[in-house]
């Protein structure tokens, strides 16, 4: 039973691990979501914007000036937390295949190994957490900023709805949720 959990912990954490770095690395944090017909199909990410052409398909990207540069604070805090998500959940996935029962890493000693996999429980839960609050801060500063243009009746030609690399943050920040809950609360 023990191993079984393990490995499906593991399944989990690596596929949610995956899904934090994607999200982190992609540029579809908020999509334009205009119901008109668009020539364009524009992505804003925490580290560049994307624009493509829905007739030819070319996609263009700008680059933002600077990591360091004045940017909105939702981008900042997003990168901060979504950047510490993915350490954390490394370093909690390497210290989970170490303690893992069918690696031959200090098998004379199982204690040790039951306590990196409750370590590593630990660490998918704080990388969880920092990951959920960066994607659900985004997600929710994007909807804010569209209901206060909507009620004050300002259309800019464009309005933005949070895009796949939100969403692939918020189910990598759970899954790395319900892995740690499989570590710590569930293997004995």
């Amino acid at each position: 039973m023990s191993a079984a959990l393990q490995v499906t912990a593991f399944g989990l954490a690596f596929l949610s691990t995956l899904f934090l770095l994607l999200a982190t690395c992609t540029d579809c944090w908020m999509v334009n979501a205009d119901d008109s017909l668009e020539v364009s199909h524009k992505c804003r990410g925490l580290w560049r914007e994307c624009v493509t052409n829905m007739q030819d398909g070319v996609r263009t990207c700008d680059q933002y000036d600077s990591i360091l540069a004045d940017h909105p604070v939702k981008i900042v805090v997003t990168r901060t937390l979504m950047i510490m998500a993915d350490l954390l959940a490394g370093l909690a996935l390497a210290t989970l295949v170490l303690g893992l029962d069918c690696i031959t890493f200090l098998k004379e000693d199982p204690r040790v190994k039951l306590k990196m996999c409750y370590g590593a429980g630990f660490l998918f839960c704080a990388g969880s957490i920092l990951g959920l609050i960066g994607s659900v801060w985004y997600a929710v500063d994007v909807y804010v900023e569209r209901a206060m243009l909507v009620s004050h009746n300002i259309f800019l030609g464009v309005h933005y709805d949070f895009g796949w690399s939100c969403w692939l943050g918020m189910a990598g920040s759970t899954g790395c949720l319900v892995a740690s809950v499989l570590l710590t609360c569930c293997l004995y």
